[in-house]
This record gives C-alpha cells, structure tokens and sequence, in this order.
C-alpha cells in the first residue's frame, strides 16, 4: 500500500487505499470503489468530490473533505493513512500549468514566445521598475517600431529598454473633462502608473519571467507573462475619474502608426454593450483590424446577467475571465458548528486558537462599515462581518481595526451573488 494525503476544508486532498487486488469484487474499478467510500462519509458544508485516482505511484485517491471527514475516513477498512496535502515545489504562476503550456514544445515554443511583437497596452501607464520588465536575453528593438518614450519628472528616458520599448500619456479628454489641468501632485502626466491595473495587464502579456515571486506570500514560484519576448508599447488613457472616448481612440491611432501588432485593451463600458457605431472602442479597433493589427479587449467586469458583455465587436478578440484550478481556501466556523466556505490572503500574525465573539456591522453601526461608523464598545474584541459595497475594502478593515476589532468577515449581497471578493 502507498501512502496518500487528505488537505482539510475546500481544497485537494489525498487518502491511501489497499492495493488494486483488494479492490471488493462489486467495484468495478478503484474509481468505483473510491466514490463509494467518499459518498459513505459524513456530509460537508462543501462539495465532497472526488480529483484523481493513483494507480502507479501509490494505490489512493485525493479529495475534498473536511476534518471530520478524513478522521472518519482514517477508521475505514482499507485506508493505510490519511495526511494533510502539503505544498512541495511551485515551479510557476499557475495560468501556464493550468493552460497546458510547456517550455519544451507546443504554441510557446513554436511562437518563440512572441519574439519580436509589439504589444500597445492601453491601461492606466506602466511602473517600469516592475521586475517583470527587464530586458534582460532580448534581442534588439524590431525595426519596425517607430514609437517614442515621453518622459517626464518621474519618468526618465532609462524607464524604456528592450521590454518597454515605448511610453505615451494621453490626457486631453481627462483634462477637458475636468476643465483644469491634471494635478500633479495627486497624478502623474506622464507614462507612469499610479493605479497599478496597466502594470499587471502588461505583465500578464508580456512580463519577462520572474522568480521566487508571491503575492504576500502566498503562491510562490515563477511569474511569467504569456508572451515572455514579446515587447511592450504602454499607452496611458486612465485617469482617476476613469478613461475617455477621445484619449483611447488618441492611443488607438497613434498604436497604429507606432507600428504595434497587438493593441490590448482591458477597458470599457459597465453593464451593456453600446451599439458598435456608438462605441469608440469598437469604432477604433475597426480601424485598427483594417491595418494588420489585432485588437484583444477585456469583456467587463458586469454579469453574470445576459447581455452584460462589452467589446463584443465580431472583430475584436473578446476575453472573458475563468475559474482556474488553484485556490486560497478560508473557513468561517461557527460556534454552533456550522462552516462558510470563503477566501483570503491574509499573511499577518497567527490567529487566536479559540473562538471570538461574531457581530454585524448592522447591528454595530453601518453594514458597509464606513471609517468611523462602528462603536468601539459594541466591536472591541470581536470579528465584524461587513457587507460587500458602499465603501473601499480596505476601508473596511480599517474601520473595524480603528474601532477595535480583531478580525473583519467581508460578504457578498444578493447584488453580488458568488463573485470573489478578495
């Protein structure tokens, strides 16, 4: 018999069996057999189900269980041990694994990881300093680039290299909007990234691989952007107050004329999508196509209602987010025993071991909890579940850290449904 392990809660888990001779002779397979002894266990706040079933390395099978489970699981006849699944080796950012793409063959090798493409990402400006954007192993600039790098107080001409091979702000609309001039002491004018969404959209494209990174700790392994080689031209049309019309469309043609292949555009309209002859993105990506260059926008943030898709023109390259196989599992536990499956990220000291009193915003002050909202005597030593709107989620723990809490429970309303709030 192998050995197996079993990770508590909404994760993979793993259980060693009996070799496949003892499989009972009214299963027809392991699989069979497996299922039937994760059916018999006690049920769970969350899917029981069943991930792989090992036939070579070890005779067991992995799976979702809760505690309870795996101890009952451990009594059964037939199971050798039960062992919490425990991170090993993280060789990547899970995206590629999950994608199937391999450094060895395949669309990466075969498109030289898109050497020699010039990708325009119109976002909100680039951080150059980002480790994702050096230049190191590239060959030169293509020559068929024409573009330039603005610089500015904050972005001096050594931000562009051979990853970042251009930078341009476009602002006129901002400022025409606002009837002033952007004020620089909140915002930069120049390529420069104050928001940070331009300089994560980038390094998805095109960021160069990084080790050892991880997002507060969590995930370590190799960051990589789907297009290590390719080149980065950012174009910055986001301000604080949003992105306009006439800025895009201004670093949609002047993409063109840079000479870019790819124009990347995570930005658009909220709710539904405009008719096409109404809609800037769709007009200046038309224009854009009509030239050789592909146009691949982001399908919004809306949903999961119908028609709530943006920059759905038949030809932009529409890309919609998806689940992945990878996640940072938390439980909320109840006093009378009961297990809300959630997410988080929290990478601070270690929890208390015993149990806080729970208290509603609502009941405390103000469900959103808004920065000075909750009253201190009400929330001192406690955990504070607060509805998801209204407010920054950072806001959020702030108000309850500031009135005394020990811990803050974010929730989604009805409006919200099952989107992942952290």
């Amino acid at each position: 018999m192998g050995t197996g392990k079993c990770c508590f809660g909404p994760t993979n888990a793993e259980a060693a069996s009996k070799q496949k001779a003892s499989t009972p002779s009214f299963f027809s397979s392991h699989h069979h057999w497996y299922s039937s002894i994760i059916h018999s266990l006690p049920p769970s706040p969350h899917p029981t189900k069943l991930l792989y079933t090992y036939e070579r390395a070890i005779n067991g099978f992995s799976a979702r269980l809760t505690a309870t489970q795996a101890e009952k699981l451990r009594a059964l006849p037939g199971i050798l041990s039960v062992i919490p699944d425990q991170v090993r080796q993280i060789h990547t950012t899970r995206t590629p694994h999950f994608l199937g793409l391999s450094d060895g063959l395949g669309i990466w090798k075969s498109s030289c990881y898109g050497d020699g493409v010039i990708i325009g990402v119109l976002d909100t400006g680039i951080w150059p300093e980002c480790p994702s954007f050096i230049d190191s192993g590239l060959s030169p600039v293509p020559d068929s680039w024409k573009g330039i790098c603005e610089t500015g107080p904050d972005f001096p001409a050594s931000a562009c290299n051979r990853k970042i091979i251009g930078a341009r702000a476009f602002y006129k609309g901002y400022e025409s909007y606002i009837e002033t001039p952007i004020d620089e002491t909140k915002e930069s004018k120049s390529p420069r990234d104050n928001e940070g969404h331009g300089t994560h959209t980038a390094s998805t494209a095109a960021g160069s691989l990084v080790s050892n990174a991880s997002f507060f700790e969590y995930a370590y392994g190799e960051a990589r952007g789907m297009a290590t080689k390719a080149r980065i031209a950012a174009y910055k049309i986001c301000w604080s107050l949003g992105c306009f019309d006439s800025d895009i469309l201004a670093a949609m043609d002047q993409a063109i004329a840079d000479g870019v292949n790819v124009i990347s555009l995570s930005v658009g309209g909220t709710g539904y999508a405009p008719q096409y002859d109404q809609d800037s993105i769709a007009i200046g990506a038309f224009g854009a196509v009509n030239h050789g260059v592909v146009v691949s926008c982001s399908a919004g943030n809306s949903g999961p209602g119908p028609y709530t898709a943006v920059n759905i023109a038949p030809w932009i390259l529409t890309v919609g987010a998806s689940t992945i196989d990878r996640e940072f599992p938390a439980d909320a536990v109840l006093g009378d025993g009961r297990i809300f499956g959630g997410v988080s990220l929290y990478s601070g000291d270690p929890l208390v071991d015993f149990k806080l009193p729970l208290v509603y915003a609502g009941d405390v002050g103000n469900r959103y909890c808004s920065m000075g909202s909750l009253s201190p005597s009400e929330v001192q030593g406690k955990i504070v579940v607060c509805d998801r709107g209204g407010n920054a989620r950072v806001e959020k723990g702030s108000a309850v850290k500031l009135a005394g809490g020990l811990g803050m429970t974010l929730t989604n309303t009805a409006e919200s449904g099952e989107e992942l709030v952290c």
